[in-house]
């Protein structure tokens, strides 16, 4: 099987290439496919995130093993793609946090005589830095409240009377 899928990368004017590669294909064949179809060199980190309809950012799919994740770079896309989910955030570049939507669009059988992955289309041009990103501040995870900052103090201004 083949998927067609577009993926759409998060800025103000429309950048997108729609591209098909096989469902057996991996991640990271998709990750490299994404990369090349963008003109992105390719390495820097990246990592793919399921989500739902409304595109919030789920589960991370890493393409390399950090700290107790496993890496989800040799699974095959049809893993990843069903009938409930067809839709998938890709990142690439943490620095930069260049931010893609991928969706598939459909499924079908190979050409004969085509090579995939393969770009069908493209459109506008990817800018020359990725757009800022802005984030939501948890107020409950910033905010202290007032007993704790007193009783940090007094273990402080104790702390400074014994030692210094």
């Amino acid at each position: 099987m083949i998927y067609r899928l577009r993926i759409i990368l998060d800025v103000e004017q429309d950048v997108f290439r729609d591209l098909e590669i096989e469902a057996s294909a991996t991640l990271d064949d998709l990750h490299l496919s994404i990369t090349q179809a963008f003109g992105f060199l390719g390495n820097e980190m990246a990592s793919f995130y399921r989500t739902n309809e409304e595109w919030e950012q789920g589960e991370e799919l890493p393409l390399i093993e950090l700290d107790q994740s496993t890496s989800q770079a040799n699974k095959s896309l049809d893993s990843f793609f069903d009938a409930d989910n067809h839709k998938l955030l890709y990142v690439y570049d943490f620095l930069n946090l260049w931010t893609f939507f991928i969706e598939l669009m459909e499924v079908g059988e190979p050409a004969p005589g085509l090579e995939y992955p393969n770009l069908i289309f493209g459109q506008g041009e990817v800018p020359e830095e990725a757009p800022e990103k802005s984030f939501e501040e948890v107020d409950d995870v910033l905010d202290f409240d007032n007993e704790e900052e007193d009783e940090n103090e007094d273990f402080s201004d104790e702390y400074n009377d014994d030692y210094y």
